[in-house]
């Protein structure tokens, strides 16, 4: 059998799903279980901050001499984004080669039946093999969820709001509670907004050793950050100190797509949901300033109470166009937008003015977009 490169294959598979067949993922991995030896499993499941949370526990375990494959989605611009091994995203090379295995171990059926993001799953499996520590971050995050195929040491529980309720559930309670079910052994809870996600934890978790979250006087490069980072910083330390890493100095790593500034007027965040767009309207109401809103949604989000929420620090949104079959309808999002008295326009990459200040958010694709737009307008 000719072996198709690792792009051509997953090419052919459907990023979206309006069911989960738990029994392949869990097939396979059987499976596939025989050629890896799992190292320390941190699972982290939530709504929003898994992506920060994950990259700062595993680059300060890097930092502390560990081997670390920390494994998350979407990708930003690259699919090797997904997979980050010791410091760098992992190389054509390796992926192809844990392709290649995959192609030769699995059967043609399960081959042709797994998801992009359960072939995805299972490539980061195999390739964090002898490592010290797998950092493991959920997809949509429940206990069907292609990451939960491992048995995990321990599950890191993020930030839980309204989000993917076609999958998890339309209530707070359901979407902390199917979440919670990935927990195998010990776990850490972040801060919370929503009150009853601890009465949540007190039914489902009775039986699980819960790790204490604690305060931390963080450094002064780590103060400058937006709060919902420095609580996202506060529960990895408590991880760290929970594994005997402490009393040791660390370095940040900048994440891409988190409140991150381009440019002294470009801040760009891939953030999408009215949880973010809560922890988000925080740190722009410290700015100032009003911004130039380029925007765009997925149409399963909440888009009109994200503007709501936004809408104080917003003087005009520009709708980007995106790639992507899932966006809503410019038609609907601009009756959303001139229903709340805002200005709306067409986003126009080379239109952008240093006298104006400009807040890029609304997804992964909406960043994805943005920098690909940024990237022909920095070489003009």
């Amino acid at each position: 059998m000719i072996i198709n490169s690792l792009e051509n294959f997953l090419n052919s598979k459907g990023l979206y799903y309006d069911k989960i067949d738990y029994d392949v993922i869990k097939n396979s991995w059987s499976i596939l279980s025989e050629f890896v030896k799992l190292p320390y499993v941190i699972h982290i499941v939530g709504t929003n901050g898994k992506g920060s949370t994950g990259r700062y526990l595993s680059s300060l375990l890097v930092q502390l001499n560990q081997k670390v494959l920390h494994y998350s989605s979407p990708h930003i611009v690259n699919f090797n984004e997904r997979i980050w091994i010791n410091g760098s995203d992992v190389s054509d090379s390796l992926l192809h080669g844990a392709h290649t295995k995959l192609q030769s171990i699995l059967s043609s059926e399960l081959l042709a039946k797994l998801t992009y993001f359960e072939y995805t799953t299972l490539l980061a499996l195999f390739l964090s093999s002898e490592n010290d520590y797998l950092v493991l971050e959920a997809g949509l995050g429940g206990e069907f969820d292609a990451t939960n195929v491992v048995k995990n040491d321990l599950s890191i529980i993020t930030t839980l709001g309204l989000d993917h309720q076609s999958f998890l559930g339309d209530t707070i309670e359901l979407i902390a509670a199917t979440k919670m079910r990935s927990c195998d052994n010990k776990f850490i809870l972040s801060n919370q907004v929503f009150e009853n996600v601890k009465n949540v934890k007190n039914e489902v978790l009775k039986d699980r050793i819960e790790i204490e979250l604690n305060e931390y006087t963080l450094c002064s490069e780590a103060k400058k950050l937006p709060v919902y980072l420095q609580n996202n910083l506060k529960v990895v330390l408590s991880v760290l100190e929970y594994l005997n890493f402490s009393d040791f100095q660390y370095t940040l790593p900048q994440l891409v797509g988190r409140y991150q500034r381009l440019d002294s007027n470009l801040i760009i965040d891939v953030g999408h949901n009215p949880l973010a767009a809560k922890a988000i309207s925080k740190e722009l109401a410290k700015e100032r300033k009003k911004f130039i809103l380029v925007y765009n949604s997925l149409e399963d989000k909440d888009f009109t109470e994200v503007l709501k929420i936004l809408s104080p620090y917003i003087s005009e949104i520009q709708i980007i166009d995106c790639d992507d079959k899932r966006i809503v309808k410019k038609e609907i999002l601009e009756s959303v937008i001139k229903h709340l008295s805002l200005t709306v326009n067409p986003f126009d990459i080379m239109k952008i003015r240093k006298e104006n200040y400009y807040f890029v958010f609304g997804s992964f694709t909406v960043v994805e977009s943005f920098l690909k737009e940024y990237a022909k307008y920095e070489k003009r």
